[in-house]
């Protein structure tokens, strides 16, 4: 089992390039297979998520080449499209291929997807959607066969602004004939990163990030060069590390209008915060009190933020709750913050954060990627060392973590422990 060992009680200090989005760049790798010639793709993130989408790419018959934050797709030769169990299995992300297959190939096979344990996420959305534009989706021995050879566009109203099944629809919907307008869709800026994607290989779409997106389906697509947009869960974390420290940060290449709600809550507490063009520089000390928060699809909070919150709430707040209304498991994290000192209960759909505490050292374990985040937060802020086991879940949406932590000044290192 992989590790993080963490000493703490130091500042972090310093500025952080913020990596390539996660939650962009594996809808975005999933498009490519619509294309038809070389796409590029730069800024992606160095996460154990995009290695799994490149093996399915690979497995799907495309031409894939990755060299650090680089990647080049070719789908011209793409001949499958049926994805392997155990790729499903590996991220929750492959789902959005089912969408991008059906306008390629007119069907997908695929399982239900895997991805961290936070809660029902399922994929009725998706498939209803689908079905909305001619699909027909059949379950044979575990699999599920969606067939679609003449889809056509139309208009779909989600019931829940769901990114995973607006994504999905756009990408189908590219292959239809006709025009199809998703109502009630998500408005998180990673699709409007995949709508600018697709425009530049010679799609039209509109309307994203404003609940209501427009499809015109048919268009030939060719690939183009494409740099993804920061990581807003990213830069939010380490915001939240350098403060929780009693440090100061310069985060580049992160958007402040993607960042409103941690930026202005923060502000309410007292810490500066600066923002310019693709940069925020966070600095202070400040404190929280009788603050409370509810996650909600954006421009709402980030149900992402949520732990780390919880965690820089812990050692800089007071009397603070956050009530989380998308995943019912996302509390994980709360037990090994208590083994920490923390004054945290869970009460129904609410963490609740009493007096702020002293946290000290402890062994903990991630049990998904952002309750993972937060323990590696909570270490830098205690007093001694800290281990966090089960690192395989951070790997999967943080991109070269400890190297970005060491240049901060925070004292990270990797162990491997071996079974017995």
């Amino acid at each position: 089992m992989e590790g993080y060992r963490i000493r703490g009680g130091r500042p972090l200090e310093g500025e952080v390039e913020i990596s390539g989005a996660k939650n962009a760049a594996l809808p975005l790798l999933a498009a490519s297979v619509l294309t038809r010639g070389e796409n590029t793709f730069s800024s992606v993130p160095e996460i154990s998520d995009v290695d799994s989408m490149v093996k399915i790419l690979k497995g799907l018959g495309c031409s894939v080449k990755k060299e650090k934050e680089t990647v080049t797709v070719d789908a011209s030769n793409m001949s499958e499209c049926s994805i392997p169990e155990e790729f499903m299995k590996e991220m929750r992300s492959s789902v959005f291929l089912a969408g991008a297959l059906l306008a390629r190939c007119g069907e997908a096979v695929i399982t239900s997807p895997g991805g961290c344990d936070i809660g029902r996420r399922p994929i009725d959305i998706h498939i209803k959607g689908l079905e909305s534009m001619g699909a027909r989706m059949e379950k044979r021995d575990g699999r599920m066969i969606i067939k679609g050879p003449l889809l056509k566009g139309t208009k779909i109203r989600l019931k829940y602004p769901s990114v995973g099944a607006t994504e999905n629809i756009m990408l189908a919907a590219t292959g239809a004939e006709g025009v199809t307008v998703i109502e009630n869709s998500a408005r998180e800026p990673e699709i409007e990163d995949l709508q600018k994607y697709i425009n530049r290989c010679g799609g039209r779409i509109s309307g994203a990030g404003t609940g209501r997106i427009e499809i015109e389906g048919g268009k030939r697509l060719t690939g183009c060069s494409h740099r993804i947009m920061g990581d807003r869960i990213e830069a939010g974390t380490y915001m939240f590390m350098a403060l929780g420290t009693g440090g100061c940060i310069y985060l580049k290449n992160t958007e402040p209008s993607h960042m409103e709600y941690p930026v202005r809550f923060l502000k309410g507490g007292g810490w500066d915060i600066f923002c310019r063009e693709n940069t925020i520089t966070a600095k202070g000390r400040g404190s929280l009190r009788g603050c409370s928060f509810s996650t909600a699809p954006y421009p709402g909070f980030p149900t992402d933020l949520h732990p780390q919150t919880a965690a820089f709430l812990a050692v800089r707040g007071r009397d603070c709750e956050i009530e989380e209304n998308i995943f019912e498991k996302r509390f994980k994290y709360a037990k090994e913050l208590i083994k920490m000192g923390a004054d945290i209960e869970i009460s129904g759909k609410k963490v609740i954060i009493g007096d702020n505490k002293i946290l000290c050292g402890r062994e903990v374990e991630a049990e998904d990627l952002r309750g993972g985040a937060a323990l590696i937060m909570a270490g830098l802020m205690a007093e001694g060392t800290t281990t966090v086991g089960n690192t395989r879940y951070i790997k999967r949406g943080y991109s070269r973590l400890e190297e970005k932590i060491r240049l901060l000044g925070g004292e990270i290192t990797e162990y491997v422990q071996r079974e017995p």
